[in-house]
């Protein structure tokens, strides 16, 4: 059977059990879903949730399905994040072609909706944070067709509920997506969309992946997954969709047309971002006969796991291609997932560092502050990066400050060319963390016997200790 949302929520249910929650009772799609999410992060709990009864719609929604490492792990066929952007790193060099498949045996084409009847307040969409905008499709990954050249891209830009047939669409003006619509534009004509919910979570990790295109997302999903992404083409629109998606939207957006979009919670953790964008006419929905809507919970774990990984793995390839040395790349919780870079690799030249960063900070415009250090210290462990910080970096001589680049436009603190005023850029700094090279001599580190720590397994050697104070004086 070919993958899919339903085959991987098969995988989880044998695999983690305890990571799939369902709720019954009736709630409404208007922060009551957000709200159960957010009491669950307040004691560290992350599982998928479906709620089968969501006022007002007849499909369930399914959130927070991303919002763990480990399931993005078996998702990807490995046991930790390091396996994952290294094999991340190798697909992306080994496409897969898509297939397409007969349209009458796709589950996406079971029900299909023009005109007056493709009627998007029918499906369960939600509101989340408290001032969002309104309701919102977070877990969309938007398929665009390059004019001209017909390569077919997917990003996950934001998508605003504005009536029955109508979604407004913002994109970051680094993504393809962006140039993809301006050129467009430029010609007068329409941009054909179709919106995808609901796939197998490789689908989503590669729609945000930083390949070289546009184009080629779909080819790494089928790479990731281990077999083509089987597709058909579309109802109203001249792309490929996914067959085994749940839910497809498609529409056009009208070159020159705009309506006020926003604010909404973005992955910095702040509400960002509103003004007058283009949006997307509605002329047809195709999904499955039983679809689950899949959401997103935007400005939370979820979104910055999603959002993270594959750039991980693309910023490994890059890095990899210039640094061979390389041991590992990290983009922290910290920094949303995006604005912090962690690089570890085994320095061979002075100078290698810088190169690495700037390798990073091209890849990746959402990139802020990038720090690199030796191979000794885990890129995944931030304790120990700032503690390489700490002892291994001296600012006069090892950061490299660069104003005015282009950066993350959903940071609240970026900037316009004369700061005065909201804008895309930022000022980007290189912390070089790493030891220097012989003839220089260095401090060496105290350690443990790190070949007997390896060999060691604690559960040998532990067991419960049974205190009690009047035992503890006995013994003496």
């Amino acid at each position: 059977m070919p993958k899919s949302l339903r085959t991987f929520l098969d995988q989880i249910a044998k695999e983690r059990p305890g990571d799939l929650k369902e709720v019954t009772r009736e709630v409404d799609a208007d922060h009551e879903i957000a709200a159960v999410l957010a009491k669950l992060q307040r004691s560290n709990q992350f599982p998928a949730v479906l709620f089968r009864n969501v006022r007002g719609s007849e499909l369930p929604v399914l959130i927070n399905l991303h919002a763990s490492h480990e399931r993005m792990a078996i998702a990807m066929g490995v046991k930790d994040l390091l396996e994952s952007e290294r094999l991340h790193s190798e697909r992306e060099s080994n496409p897969t072609p898509i297939e397409y498949v007969d349209p009458a045996s796709a589950p996406v084409r079971e029900v299909i909706l023009k005109d007056d009847q493709a009627d998007l307040t029918k499906l369960p969409l939600t509101h989340k944070c408290e001032k969002d905008a309104g309701r919102y499709i977070s877990a969309g990954v938007t398929i665009m067709k390059e004019r001209g050249t017909g390569a077919i891209n997917l990003g996950m830009y934001r998508l605003q509920l504005q009536g029955p047939r109508q979604l407004g669409f913002m994109v970051n003006p680094a993504n393809h997506g962006s140039h993809i619509h301006a050129d467009y534009e430029e010609h007068g004509e329409p941009t054909p969309v179709a919106i995808v919910i609901g796939h197998h979570p490789t689908f989503y990790l590669s729609s945000v992946a930083k390949v070289p295109g546009p184009g080629g997302e779909m080819e790494l999903c089928g790479s990731l997954m281990g077999e083509p992404l089987e597709v058909v083409k579309g109802e109203t629109v001249d792309m490929p969709v996914p067959a085994h998606a749940e839910i497809v939207i498609e529409g056009y957006m009208r070159a020159g047309k705009r309506q006020y979009e926003g604010t909404f919670g973005e992955w910095p953790g702040y509400y960002n971002m509103e003004g007058p964008r283009p949006y997307i006419e509605v002329t047809a929905i195709t999904m499955r006969r039983d679809a689950i809507c899949q959401d997103l919970f935007n400005a939370h774990p979820e979104h910055t796991i999603l959002g993270a990984i594959p750039r991980m793995g693309s910023l490994y390839r890059a890095i990899h291609a210039v640094c061979p040395n390389l041991r590992g790349v990290n983009l922290p919780w910290s920094g949303g997932g995006r604005s912090f870079c962690y690089i570890s690799l085994r320095k061979r030249a002075e100078g290698e560092p810088t190169q690495a960063a700037f390798a990073a900070l091209t890849t990746e415009p959402n990139i802020k502050h990038v720090v690199i250090v030796d191979e000794d210290i885990d890129p995944f462990n931030e304790q120990e990066v700032l503690w390489a910080m700490a002892m291994r970096f001296q600012a006069d001589r090892d950061m490299k400050i660069i104003p005015n680049a282009l950066g993350a436009h959903l940071n609240p603190s970026s900037y316009g060319y004369d700061r005065m005023e909201k804008g895309v850029m930022e000022t980007k700094v290189i912390f070089d963390c790493t030891k220097p090279l012989p003839p220089v001599t260095f401090a060496e580190r105290a350690q443990a016997k790190p070949e007997l720590v390896e060999a060691i397994d604690p559960r040998d050697y532990l067991r419960d200790l049974r205190w009690s104070a009047d035992a503890a004086r006995s013994a003496e």
